[in-house]
């Protein structure tokens, strides 16, 4: 019966590594299977991205070599390393950075495979290209981390093989004795009634290493971890922890280092309208005017500023003569007259006016105080301001925009300190904004660090390991998986993201998408290890009491011996005891109802 659950085990173990392998395999194939190669003509010399004198063929990823011009379209994937060489856009670059807003490129500055393009064309001259490229090397990294073993030690494993031969041993042991040299010491045993009517050494001595077999209990040994550990991952999946193995929760409960990552786990990680400001208009006004401008916009900042006004139940304007400029903002006509949204200089050049100075500082002083209420849960270094100006009125308001901190993230820093744990937030974004959401969660500046790349990040996870600190790493995105691999236990947010790199990385998921449930599943894998403890002592001492009065210890001098019955007996209710405590697993107080945060 153990054979079978240890063989189970590593089967389900190894299935789920090659699994995670394959999906990261996949994922990195459906990032972008083709491009855009640009083939340029002699008279290609204009400025712009996408030119008459210039054709350009659809190739697979795997064919565009370093030099070649790569034309990506708005809402398109970047398929290659490379620099920008015409044209200007925002580029989502969450899934390498963890920066939620997206990244202004122009002309000269870098852009990475796997990520997204949001609002012009863009010409890119390759770089590097398929293995090499960035998003390559960090699967590669996550299936080198997936292919180590992991340091799991069962005591079970290691008593249980032994076990069977000593209870063999220990049976032949004891009808040897009794039936050479027991019976001729201790004479009066032949008159108990399990020698039979005629007193029989044979028949005594048969008896008692009958008794030996079957009181011991190996059943229990077996059971004692592996029961445990099913009521461990079925509480937990019941309610939304998905935690892959056994050996996932015995080495959760030994974590001592918890490494957070910033945008998605400790942040919302998604761009929300934190504050309006306005001299001459109402805040509902100014979010209803910039939604109808930007209402055909699939930049990020503007389905902010739409996502907003749709909660706030705001009428949409009708619009004509709807325009965007990439990288700069829109504009369009509302009610008889021009409306712009976008960076301030953009929306000053449409009216061909300049607000005075001391007009911008008021509405920027206002964002400032309308953000106080929420300062608790906004990064006051990671917000985008967007202008709204009107023709024969210049600007007209502000709207900060920022990723907002999750309800949760305070008081589960909190509770991880409270149980002993060290907490580090290791982030790709800027220090400022890095700094600033530490701050805010509870953390000290020397275990926050920020402008890691997904290597700095595995880099400082090893370096943990090595000084003897058993470390779980959360995060969300493909920029975490590397981490998330190479931690003693990885723990992915649950996203909407279809293909989600960091899920596929984690032995943890967390189905709830809270990062409360972090603290849970701690407490879940320590409870549970528990568990596995008292069901292996219990075990230990059972067969530790069992089999010397089952060999007949107390038969000289108080006239007492077992019968086969009343071991087998024992012998069940030892299995039920393990059972039985691995259910009280079920009263564990994890998961009770807590107020949300705010």
């Amino acid at each position: 019966m153990l054979l079978g659950f240890v063989l189970l085990g590593r089967s389900l173990e190894e299935r789920a590594r090659l699994r995670a392998s394959s999906d990261m395999n996949e994922l990195i194939s459906l990032l972008s299977p083709q491009s855009r190669l640009v083939v340029a003509s002699i008279e290609d010399a204009s400025d712009s991205v996408i030119s008459p004198d210039a054709i350009s063929i659809e190739v697979p990823v795997d064919e565009v070599r370093a030099g070649d011009s790569v034309l990506v379209l708005p809402g398109e994937t970047i398929p290659v390393d490379g620099e920008v060489i015409r044209g200007r856009s925002f580029v989502d670059e969450s899934m390498l950075t963890g920066e939620s807003l997206p990244v202004f490129k122009e002309i000269g500055l870098p852009v990475f495979a796997g990520t997204v393009n949001w609002d012009g064309p863009l010409r890119i001259q390759a770089s590097t290209t398929g293995a090499l490229s960035t998003i390559a090397k960090i699967v590669r990294m996550v299936e080198d981390a997936q292919a180590r073993e992991a340091p799991v030690q069962r005591l079970a494993d290691a008593i249980a093989g032994p076990f069977v031969y000593t209870v063999m041993t220990l049976a032949a042991a004891t009808f040897t004795f009794w039936y050479y040299i027991g019976t001729n010491i201790f004479q009066d045993v032949l008159l108990n009634d399990i020698s039979g009517p005629d007193g029989s050494s044979l028949l005594l001595s048969l008896k008692l290493a009958i008794d030996v077999l079957v009181v011991s209990c190996p059943c229990a040994l077996g059971l004692a971890t592996p029961t445990a550990i099913l009521i461990g991952t079925s509480l937990g999946a019941k309610n939304g922890l998905l935690i892959r193995g056994g050996d996932v929760l015995e080495r959760l409960s030994g974590v001592d280092v918890v490494v957070l990552d910033k945008t998605g786990t400790l942040t919302e990680g998604k761009p929300a309208v934190t504050a309006v400001a306005s001299h001459s208009y109402s805040e509902s006004e100014i979010l209803r005017l910039a939604a109808s401008v930007e209402k055909t916009a699939s930049h990020p900042i503007a389905k902010a500023i739409i996502n907003k006004a749709e909660s706030l139940q705001l009428e949409i304007y009708s619009t004509r003569g709807q325009l965007t400029e990439p990288g700069s903002g829109c504009l369009a006509e509302v009610d008889g007259s021009i409306v712009a949204v976008g960076s301030l200089d953009w929306v000053h050049g449409r009216f061909q006016t300049k607000a005075p100075e001391s007009q911008v500082v008021g509405l920027e002083t206002s964002l400032g105080f309308g953000l106080l209420p929420c300062m608790e849960s906004c990064s006051s270094y990671s917000k985008s301001v967007v202008y709204v100006g009107r023709e024969g009125e210049g600007i007209i308001g502000a709207i900060a925009i920022s990723d907002v901190l999750r309800p949760d993230a305070k008081s589960t820093v909190s509770r991880l300190k409270e149980k002993g744990i060290k907490a580090l937030l290791l982030s790709g974004d800027r220090k400022e904004a890095v700094a600033s959401v530490g701050r805010m969660v509870g953390l000290e500046m020397e275990n926050i660090k920020a402008s890691l790349s997904p290597q700095d990040k595995a880099s400082i996870i090893s370096s943990l390991q090595s000084e003897g600190h058993r470390v779980a790493m959360v995060g969300d995105g493909i920029n975490d998986a590397p981490s998330l691999a190479i931690a003693d236990v990885g723990i992915a947010m649950q996203t909407e993201a279809k293909e989600n790199a960091a899920s596929d990385a984690a032995s943890v998921i967390l189905l709830h998408n809270r990062l409360s449930q972090v603290v849970d599943s701690l407490n879940l894998s320590q409870a549970t290890m528990s568990k596995v403890h008292q069901n292996l002592a219990w075990a230990v001492a059972y067969n530790m009491v069992a089999i010397p009065l089952a060999a007949g210890v107390l038969l000289p001098q108080f006239d007492f011996a077992m019968s086969p019955s009343i071991s087998g007996g024992l012998m069940a209710l030892s299995s039920i005891f393990v059972v039985s405590n691995s259910l009280l697993l079920q009263l564990h107080g994890s998961f009770q109802k807590r107020e949300n945060p705010s």
